[in-house]
């Protein structure tokens, strides 16, 4: 009810803004008066954003675009390297949902054994969370001059991105207790003195499928094991739905070949820089901008593309 009636007000809000910008341009023609040229020109560009942004969000029709969304980020091979792009990764996602006003919480963190890290899984909190970041779900290619190489050579990494929608407890996924391997340990990295001392992380392996999950973000052993199969839940449904859209191994390849040529955006810091998706050949030279997180350009530009083929 909420999500239509703010729906329906944007939409008042556009119409009255429009109503009242015509006014002005009759007003202007009537005295033949181009002092009001700059607030008709603020006007339409105003009111051409706010429709874009409803025409974006049009193009999220999915079934849970709407949804929270859980973000995996992986290295690839190359050790402390790729290991380390994944935390740049890692930040840039953080500070996209800074931007965007979106919450976010990390429900698991494996620290890199010199620098960044194993993997990591997030819940981003907010509307249409899933649908804006499922377009970032791929491989990610960083081209730079090394800074853990001591002669400074250029280095190629790594790093696999996954996105799958927060499943709610209105949709039915069935999990046979039988197929689960739960296994306790104890949590690494920091996290105070009862965190490192008990065993209360806690990973679930779904032994039909070969999906792992594993939570260490609570103190509680029992507030681990419920967040983890929230987890689970979310992934089975994904991964069940590709099944029956027939696009399972597609999916799966895209998650495992982490190397060169399954890449969907490189990030090249040298010998030059520049950003490039390879889906829809979107491009700018500001690296630092997109590091910070302003993935928009890349995001619509994803979106759009993907209307397009559709229509």
């Amino acid at each position: 009810m909420a999500q239509l009636r703010s729906e329906v007000t944007q939409y008042n809000e556009i119409e009255s803004e429009l109503q009242n910008l015509q006014v002005l341009i009759d007003l202007a023609i009537e005295e033949d008066d181009e002092s009001f040229n700059d607030e008709i020109d603020s006007g339409l560009k105003e009111i051409s954003k706010q429709v874009e942004d409803i025409e974006l969000k049009l193009m999220l029709d999915g079934d849970h675009d709407i949804n929270n969304a859980l973000l995996y980020i992986h290295p690839g091979a190359g050790g402390t390297e790729s290991q380390d792009w994944a935390s740049m990764l890692m930040r840039m996602y953080v500070r996209w949902c800074e931007r965007g006003g979106y919450k976010t919480e990390t429900l698991d963190l494996t620290p890199g054994d010199e620098a960044g890290i194993k993997t990591v899984t997030i819940l981003v909190t907010g509307e249409y969370a899933y649908g804006y970041l499922r377009a970032e779900a791929g491989i990610h290619r960083l081209v730079r001059l090394s800074p853990f190489d001591f002669n400074h050579r250029r280095h190629t990494s790594f790093a696999a991105v996954a996105v799958s929608p927060e499943i709610d407890d209105t949709i039915e996924v069935e999990i046979d207790t039988a197929d689960l391997r739960i296994d306790y340990y104890r949590s690494s990295g920091a996290g105070g003195q009862h965190v490192n001392v008990t065993d209360s992380a806690v990973r679930i392996t779904h032994t039909p499928t070969g999906i792992v999950v594993q939570c260490q973000n609570e103190r509680s052993q029992h507030k681990n094991r419920e967040v983890a199969m929230k987890i689970l839940r979310s992934r089975l449904y994904e991964f069940y739905e590709a099944q029956q859209r027939e696009e399972i191994s597609k999916i799966q390849g895209e998650r495992l070949d982490i190397n060169f040529g399954s890449q969907i955006r490189s990030y090249v810091l040298h010998p030059y820089r520049l950003v490039k998706d390879l889906r829809t050949n979107i491009e700018t030279g500001n690296v630092d901008s997109v590091m910070d997180g302003d993935l928009s350009a890349f995001i619509e530009g994803y979106l759009k593309h993907k209307q397009q083929h559709k229509s």
